[in-house]
């Protein structure tokens, strides 16, 4: 058995793997690789508009496709507010909590896992 911390969407996971009895016929040497560096941390993009308190960080990488909540628009928790397309399927994003949509970014803006969609208050 072999234990690993899994991180999802921010949130870790302990993991226990259990190992089969099927095993190459002969091991195989590998030279040890040098552990990679650490990636340089970039600030997130800023969301268009006005920033609220709320910031509301991409799941994943992909374009903005439609925005469904516009700038002022009241939600609650869970309301689909925007469309990510990534890896040709469409994503929802939703509320994070009830509030006001404060800003968000434009249709067709590509975006990296992190960058701000937008904002709430």
């Amino acid at each position: 058995m072999k234990s690993y911390v899994i991180t999802v969407n921010g949130v870790a996971y302990d993991v226990t793997v259990e190992e089969t009895g099927s095993a190459p016929s002969a091991p195989v040497a590998r030279a040890a690789a040098p552990a990679p560096a650490a990636p340089a941390m970039s600030a997130p993009k800023a969301a268009a508009g006005g920033a609220g308190a709320v910031k509301i960080p991409s799941p994943l990488a992909g374009k903005v496709l439609s925005i469904k909540a516009d700038v002022g628009t009241a939600v609650k928790k869970g309301d689909v507010i925007m469309i990510l397309e990534a890896m040709k399927m469409e994503n929802e994003i939703v509320a994070p909590q009830d509030g006001t949509i404060a800003s968000m970014t434009a249709p067709g803006t590509a975006v990296e896992a992190g960058d701000i969609l937008g904002t709430m208050n």
